[in-house]
């Protein structure tokens, strides 16, 4: 029985490049996410200066306010971490992953933009160097509706492909949205309507860019 070779990181992108349907949504989709996390930090300080509502959040009233920032910070990037390694070894996960997060950055600036919330009492501000450059490196508490963090973490479970991996990824995403209510970054429904929002997203973004078909290209 002969084994398959595992491709090496650049034998997997030379071959992406080569194939025009994976090349325009690779350097497409990168183009527009560097466009979109340049502009990201106007937006929040445009967002941060507004007034909004404060909600009544019967979870949050009833539980205690702690920071857990190193938590949130390591299961984010580490799952982060993963993700990047998965998607050098195949690019279609890079391309689904960049494409689908396009869309979920804006419809959470859509949302955002018309559901303007103050931030939730006893709020205690989440301390991540790196997440913090993308908000202009100031504290931003009112983009809220619906959650970035949870999205993000969905979001890689989605994209992920081998079990273990997402099993991994929807244990460490279960305990972020949890996190997030400890420290009181987000209202509850910011956390809940976040996986609901991503999903029909990344299955939208997948039927209407045609990635599935990406996957059977041959190399």
């Amino acid at each position: 029985m002969v084994t398959k070779r595992k491709r090496t990181i650049k034998e997997a992108w030379v071959a992406a490049l080569q194939s025009p349907k994976k090349r325009d949504k690779l350097l497409i989709g990168s183009a527009i996410i560097a466009v979109m996390l340049l502009g990201m930090p106007f937006f929040f300080n445009y967002i941060q200066n507004r007034q909004g509502a404060l909600l009544n959040d019967w979870v949050l009233e009833h539980l205690p306010a702690h920071d857990v920032s190193p938590y949130i910070f390591t299961l984010i990037w580490g799952m982060g971490l993963l993700i990047l390694i998965r998607a050098m070894y195949n690019p279609v996960i890079y391309i689904n992953y960049v494409w689908s997060l396009i869309f979920i950055n804006l419809t959470r600036m859509l949302t955002i933009l018309f559901i303007s919330l103050d931030p939730p009492k006893g709020l205690i501000h989440l301390i991540d160097p790196l997440t913090s450059v993308f908000y202009g490196n100031t504290d931003i508490t009112r983009d809220l509706f619906f959650s970035g963090h949870t999205s993000t973490m969905v979001l890689i479970f989605l994209c992920l492909e081998k079990r273990n991996d997402k099993i991994l990824a929807f244990i460490s995403a279960a305990i972020v949205m949890v996190l997030l209510l400890v420290q009181h970054i987000h209202y509850t429904v910011d956390v809940v309507v976040a996986p609901v929002a991503v999903y029909i997203i990344y299955r939208l973004v997948r039927r209407i860019f045609k990635i599935d078909r990406l996957t059977n290209l041959e190399d």
